[in-house]
């Protein structure tokens, strides 16, 4: 892809967020990159602008159709550089959700280029705080203004910045979460979309974690579709189980998002010497080694979090408490690992972090 990327940067920075205030999400940064897409072009036009709201027809595709996909992914303020962590990942996961999604692949070497370059030109939004950091959501929109059911001619990919503190509001981001487990709703099945990041995928979970909201509970986990039997994933995240110290996690099936951090936690724990057994793990199966005493630790992945350990399982009519709910020491242990190394608090000996370096023109 022979691209070449224009900057223009804003005229008026805007004022910035209260940092000891930080929430996920709601501040954005002066600038965004944008860039085109039709049959004819390619992707075209690729450029830094500033940050503005879309005009858009009407009758563009992705309102009616859903045809989008999207990624989510961090930059971090070591104090002395710029890191990002394993950003190649996402967007060659981006392209697998094009794939499934009738979206033109992109060309990822110039994705984390042009990333590169909206953050170098935006770096003084990154908090520099204790679990903080800029949230990165590369996403692209289907925009060919017609009401036909196919896939649209035209499309937007588009990058925006946020800086974000903690993903929970919980004062200490290591307290067990509270997981209902759904057995009405599914999320996905085989053959569906579950394994992209689409829109759609999270729509669809809303019902359920409004459910689970009024409940007092934090997150969902879903079942299979088929047999709502085996676990799959919690709702922003990735699961795994210590039981009787054996590590499992679902395996990827075709509806099972394949986890950045997911992949990150697996590669970490092979390096340290755990084996990883990736398989189908039965909601029976938990519920069983709860009840025996062998259900050591429960924890959640995801760019957001990072680890989320979970304290207190809700299935049927039981809460099912985890390690007395209290954070495992394998989920610290990941936690802090992880943690230091995107932010370059420890050594990274699997070269997961990408120095912000900047192509100067």
């Amino acid at each position: 892809m022979a691209l070449d990327l224009t900057i223009h940067q804003a005229p008026t920075k805007k004022e910035k967020p209260d940092y000891d205030n930080l929430s996920f999400g709601k501040h954005f940064t002066d600038h965004m990159f944008v860039m085109d897409y039709s049959t004819e072009k390619g992707w075209y036009d690729a450029r830094i602008t500033p940050y503005e709201p879309l005009l858009m027809d009407p009758s563009s595709l992705v309102f009616h159709y859903g045809q989008s996909v999207f990624e989510g992914l961090k930059a971090y303020n070591s104090g002395e550089e710029v890191l990002l962590f394993r950003p190649e990942k996402n967007f060659h996961r981006l392209n697998k959700s094009n794939e499934r999604m009738n979206i033109p692949q992109i060309d990822v070497r110039f994705m984390v280029d042009a990333l590169k370059q909206l953050i170098h030109i935006d770096r003084d939004w990154i908090p520099t705080q204790e679990g903080q950091s800029l949230y990165i959501r590369p996403f692209i929109i289907a925009t060919e203004p017609a009401l036909s059911v196919k896939p649209s001619a035209q499309y937007k990919l588009m990058i925006i910045l946020s800086p974000v503190g903690a993903y929970y509001s919980n004062s200490d981001q290591m307290s067990p979460v509270k997981i209902y487990v759904e057995d009405e709703y599914v999320r996905s099945v085989k053959g569906g979309v579950g394994f992209t990041k689409t829109s759609g995928n999270y729509a669809a979970s809303l019902k359920a974690q409004t459910k689970a909201t009024e409940l007092g509970y934090d997150q969902v986990l879903w079942l299979d579709a088929l047999e709502k039997k085996y676990v799959e994933e919690v709702g922003s995240m990735n699961i795994f189980f210590k039981i009787n110290g054996e590590i499992i996690t679902p395996a990827l099936n075709g509806s099972i998002l394949e986890g950045i951090t997911r992949d990150s936690v697996i590669e970490l724990l092979r390096y340290w010497g755990y084996t990883v057994n990736q398989r189908r793990i039965s909601i029976d199966e938990v519920y069983n080694a709860q009840k025996d005493g062998t259900l050591e630790e429960v924890f959640g992945t995801g760019t957001a979090a990072v680890i989320s350990p979970v304290g207190i399982l809700k299935w049927k009519d039981e809460e099912l408490v985890v390690n007395n709910n209290e954070t495992g020491e394998l989920s610290l242990d990941l936690y802090q690992t992880i943690a230091g190394i995107q932010t370059g608090n420890k050594e990274d000996k699997l070269g997961w972090t990408v120095p912000l370096e900047v192509k100067q023109a």
